[in-house]
């Protein structure tokens, strides 16, 4: 039963980051929380999303001044330039995005 209910209280938190997040948009941070650096076409593979899919998931987590970024822009992901083609881009957390995580985590380890 708690375990249920640290789902409920994780679905929680996006809901109040902003009530049209989409379970692909969560899926696509959650693999971002757990593996920083990835790519679009890395987090597709293992979101096992299309590549367009995904990259749209992500975005709704972009800063909302970034061009990169959509609605809702929660800031929670940054983009950046991958040093090693200069085309992908890399994921990162941003500090909003850290503190959601842990929070998360917090939730997660508090169930059975």
């Amino acid at each position: 039963m708690r375990s249920r209910q640290a789902l409920i209280e994780a679905l929680a938190l996006f809901r109040n980051l902003n009530p049209t997040i989409t379970v692909n948009e969560i899926a696509a941070f959650l693999h971002v929380c757990d593996e920083e650096g990835l790519t679009i076409q890395q987090l597709a593979s293992v979101a096992q999303m299309t590549e367009p899919t995904t990259s749209r998931s992500i975005r709704s987590f972009g800063p909302p001044q970034s061009e990169w970024a959509r609605a809702p822009a929660c800031g929670l992901v940054e983009a950046f330039l991958n040093p090693n083609d200069g085309r992908s881009r890399v994921l990162h957390l941003t500090a909003a995005g850290r503190e959601v995580r842990d929070r998360l985590d917090a939730i997660v380890g508090e169930a059975p």
